[in-house]
């Protein structure tokens, strides 16, 4: 995760980092969460993997076909949380599929609230209502990220498989602000929507939110499939990412911050572009991307539990060779502490010899490698190279 507001704005962040850094998980603030340095990960779970729509890009070929056969059941999620609770875990991001399917979401809810747990919520907007949301404050979810993948209907509803996806999706953000939740925009960019990328955070901030996320394409899931189609190039990158850095020196940071996902390098473009702006906050912000010793959160920082108890590194890694236990056979703090894990092992080796560019690129303590999932999806190797890195030897066109 590249935090570009908070690098850009964070004068006083580094304290701030150090100050709680070794105070329990729990207590630590969530714009802190991602430099804490301890293995208590984020965990990202799907709940289940049915959904009311059908994503192009969706990660986990959710749908309304996918049967709920198989997936954990109320008294199995029940007894996760309770171990999560017990293990420290800063948060957990309910996702799918579509949570808000899950009839029990309210119940697992309102128990990891019972047990101290910060909670929030990834969906598709398209079942929040007034009252649903409503619903979702009041069981101690704290945010909404909602997937709103163009500034028009007709580029969000093509994504999603849906007519009328779009509309209900921005009326799930008026019901969020009515009934006091936090919500922000989540987007998956590729070729199809780029350009509607200063559209989309200007829709973004009109509709209150408090988050742009921007998602790369990973290769996974039914992104599998269109991926070659529909992942962007080194100029459209390069071009992405200028803009967001135009447009979050722009933004009042407590209006809504800026972040991509997926794409460790990120740090990259960011750094140059603050050394170009001779920015105050360069210094904080070179040493808060330091902290993350590599780049990557995969098995370290962020875990994934799917709707069948599996456990892997992250959401994205979620092929055979990635996974890591199940909690219906053993605890997930027990499967997270497992030091000899050969999986959980690959992605914790941050000075793993990576080939390509990646070898012996200088940027390579920042980012560690990149995404060793894409790596894999497209190359078929761990190790290989990370195919999306916008990075060139000796390149300086990064300072945009």
């Amino acid at each position: 995760m590249n935090r570009i507001t908070q690098c850009m704005h964070g004068r006083g962040t580094v304290s701030g980092v150090m100050r709680h850094r070794h105070k329990p998980q729990t207590d630590v603030p969530s714009n802190y969460l991602a430099y804490s340095g301890m293995y208590r990960p984020v965990i990202f779970w799907n709940l289940t993997d049915h959904c009311n729509l059908s994503c192009t890009h969706c990660y986990s070929k959710s749908g309304p076909r996918r049967t709920m056969e198989g997936e954990l059941s109320t008294a199995e999620a029940l007894i996760v949380i309770d171990d999560l609770a017990d293990m420290g875990v800063p948060l957990i991001l309910f996702s799918g599929g579509e949570p808000l399917l899950r009839e029990d979401i309210w119940d697992l809810a309102r128990h990891a609230r019972d047990r101290s747990l910060k909670m929030a919520l990834s969906t598709n907007g398209t079942l929040i209502t007034p009252d649903v949301a409503r619903r979702i404050r009041e069981c101690g979810i704290e945010y909404a990220g909602i997937s709103l993948d163009g500034a028009i209907a007709a580029t969000h509803d093509r994504f999603r498989n849906s007519n009328g996806a779009f509309e209900q999706t921005i009326r799930a953000f008026a019901a969020c602000k009515e009934a006091g939740l936090r919500c922000g925009v989540r987007v998956t960019l590729t070729k199809e929507n780029c350009r509607e990328l200063e559209a989309l955070v200007d829709l973004a901030l009109s509709l209150g939110a408090s988050r742009f996320c921007l998602y790369w394409l990973v290769p996974t899931g039914r992104g599998i499939d269109s991926y070659i189609r529909l992942q962007l190039n080194r100029d459209e990158v390069i071009e992405a990412l200028s803009l967001l850095y135009r447009k979050a020196k722009e933004t009042n940071p407590a209006a809504m911050e800026f972040l991509t996902v997926d794409a460790p390098q990120d740090c990259i473009h960011l750094l140059a572009s603050m050394e170009q702006d001779r920015s105050e906050d360069l210094a904080e912000a070179r040493e808060l991307l330091e902290s993350l010793k590599g780049g990557c959160s995969a098995g370290t920082r962020v875990a994934n539990i799917d709707a069948q108890g599996n456990v892997y590194p992250c959401q994205f890694a979620r092929s055979g060779e990635f996974l890591v236990g199940n909690v219906r056979h053993q605890p997930f703090s027990k499967i997270w502490s497992d030091s000899v894990n050969p999986v959980l092992a690959r992605f914790r080796e941050k000075q793993a010899r990576f080939g390509g560019r990646c070898e012996k690129c200088s940027y390579r303590n920042l980012c560690g490698g990149g995404c060793r999932v894409r790596a894999h999806g497209v190359d078929g190797g761990f190790l290989a190279e990370d195919p999306f890195c916008f990075i060139e030897k000796d390149d300086v066109s990064v300072k945009r």
